[in-house]
């Protein structure tokens, strides 16, 4: 059996090594390459054409769905797992858009991490039980015992417009960093900024702490 060629994507480093000697232990897992950030991990999933990426959900550069995003468009038959600190059903369904086959808590026990991804390499979809229990819990309830989540009321582009605003570019910047327009970048602000019906830019910070939009090292 040939092995399976995986990307760690991570910005912790200690993470990673952990994560490649675990791998590299299993007789058809080999760890072909990491990086640090979203748009590193874009151009080594380029270069080294994985198939499988490990992407931690929270990193510095290019959001990571976006990051997933553009690895998937470049090479649909590269597979993508999310690894995440947070059992969160917002952030599952933004996964899933995004184009991932897995999302799985970095608390997990390693061989349910084995297991993980050996299914997704069959071609099946894998998330940690602990957030399906919560789905399922979710999904007995009455219709009107839960709100929409308001992160998942945003479009993919102004949810990376968002991220960026809290982490201080102007619009100006970020119209740089992706390749839009200032008006288009303008818009994106104005409609997101409707959506969660916040009207300045120290609330809409503390949103998207409060939402793990952005996260406090």
């Amino acid at each position: 059996m040939m092995k399976l060629r995986i990307l760690l994507t991570d910005d912790h480093a200690l993470f990673r090594q952990g994560l490649k000697s675990l791998l590299e232990a299993e007789y058809d897992l080999a760890v072909v390459g990491e990086s640090h950030e979203g748009g590193d991990a874009v151009a080594k999933a380029a270069e080294l054409k994985p198939d499988l990426v490990l992407m931690d959900i929270g990193m510095p550069g290019i959001a990571s769905f976006e990051a997933v995003r553009q690895i998937r468009k470049q090479r649909p038959e590269t597979k993508v797992m999310f690894l995440s600190m947070y059992d969160d059903e917002d952030y599952l369904q933004q996964c899933l858009e995004a184009g991932a086959s897995g999302y799985l808590l970095k608390d997990s026990p390693a061989e349910q991490l084995i297991a993980a991804i050996r299914e997704v390499r069959r071609g099946g979809k894998y998330i940690s039980p602990r957030i399906l229990s919560r789905l399922c819990d979710l999904s007995v309830r009455a219709p009107g015992d839960r709100a929409k989540p308001r992160l998942a009321l945003l479009t993919p582009r102004e949810r990376e417009t968002v991220k960026l605003i809290a982490e201080g570019l102007s619009v100006k910047e970020i119209a740089v960093k992706l390749g839009l327009s200032i008006k288009t970048v303008e818009a994106h602000k104005f409609n997101l900024m409707r959506k969660l019906d916040i009207h300045n830019k120290a609330l809409l910070v503390r949103w998207a702490i409060e939402n793990k939009v952005v996260h406090i090292a």
